[in-house]
């Protein structure tokens, strides 16, 4: 077929780009059909260092270019083929070069559970999202070949939050008391982590990463650094989503909700409503304050500042979890002492409103 490229101004066709486009036509499956030449469309990239491209053809496709040295595509296939044993909707893979990162998969289309979330249908669409997640739960770990979540990449995450917001974003030097009070807090949220069942994690089971398809069941997507872990950690990304607030009565109601259901399948056995809770809050600390210094590393490393406007409600959330748990109230009180007047200052921040906010 006669490749065009539909490509922005700026973007040089250079000798991998050419191999990127010879290898789609070559690759396409012997079924597809289109009208015309085939073209790629370029697509809004995500925060990895992948680019995607939509095809022209029936079935839709997406052309992934994904450099081997920066992206894990190994783990992205492993994970896929996992999730298809267990009965769960992904993209579907056409084709694969390992050594330049190239791939073929199914085109999910454009709805974002995301953009079709609102007050009359988030409890039918999160019960789709949590079936999902109880599904990953009750597999048997021993039959998967994924890392742990363990004390060490706890710690790495958490030291994000140093490095890229507290230091290199808001401008804030630690002194040795700080990074003290740091370290015990991680301590205790490594802590929580690990004390919890250890099961299938997606790590980034939030609403930008569920997509609606044309049956209006939900598929996931962008999942190539799950790892065995908390059992708390996906619904904690999907109930306090980094882009999308829902009041905290339903909040709570559904961690409580979702408790009894792992109950039922036996991923959980003697855990109050009390301790899940713990554990739930906890974890949305942990991975909260990690977040803050992904999304300052995004902005300030590589060149996404957009994920600035993400970190007003992301502040929101480290606040509120550490508020009601006596051995983080130093924290908290460090938090609003010490960094609240320089978050406040920021571009990012101010004339941003959210509901309830603490700040």
């Amino acid at each position: 077929m006669t490749i065009k490229i539909l490509m922005d101004a700026c973007l040089l066709m250079n000798q991998h780009d050419q191999q990127f486009f010879r290898w789609v036509s070559d690759f396409l499956p012997g079924d597809v059909i289109g009208e015309g030449p085939l073209t790629l469309e370029p697509l809004a990239g995500d925060a990895g260092f992948r680019r995607y491209f939509r095809l022209n053809t029936e079935p839709k496709l997406l052309a992934v270019d994904s450099p081997p040295k920066k992206e894990r595509n190994e783990d992205y296939i492993s994970v896929s083929l996992a999730l298809k044993r267990l009965g769960i909707s992904r993209p579907r893979i056409y084709a694969v070069d390992y050594s330049r990162g190239f791939m073929l998969l199914e085109d999910l289309g454009t709805r974002q559970l995301y953009a079709d979330l609102d007050e009359n249908n988030v409890s039918q669409r999160y019960d789709q999202a949590e079936a999902i997640l109880q599904t990953m739960q009750s597999a048997k770990t021993t039959e998967l070949d994924f890392p742990f979540y363990d004390e060490a990449s706890l710690t790495g995450e958490f030291d994000l939050f140093a490095t890229w917001f507290v230091e290199k974003l808001l401008g804030c030097a630690l002194q040795d008391g700080e990074k003290k009070l740091l370290r015990n807090l991680c301590s205790d949220l490594v802590s929580n982590a690990l004390c919890q069942p250890q099961v299938l994690v997606h790590r980034d089971f939030h609403s930008r990463n569920l997509m609606i398809l044309v049956n209006e069941q939900l598929a996931v997507i962008d999942f190539q650094d799950a790892v065995i872990g908390p059992v708390t950690y996906d619904l904690v990304s999907l109930l306090r989503d980094c882009y999308v607030q829902w009041p905290e009565d339903m909040v709570l109601a559904r961690v409580v909700q979702y408790r009894q259901r792992l109950e039922g399948r036996g991923v959980l056995q003697n855990t109050s409503d009390a301790i899940f809770i713990r554990w739930f809050e906890l974890m949305g600390l942990q991975r909260h304050i990690k977040v803050l210094g992904i999304f300052a590393r995004l902005s300030l490393r590589d060149n996404k500042p957009g994920y600035l406007n993400n970190l007003p409600l992301v502040i929101d959330y480290v606040l509120k979890a550490a508020s009601p748990y006596q051995e983080i109230k130093e924290f908290d009180a460090w938090f609003k002492d010490r960094l609240v007047p320089s978050i406040l200052k920021q571009p990012w921040y101010q004339n941003h409103q959210i509901r309830d906010s603490v700040l």
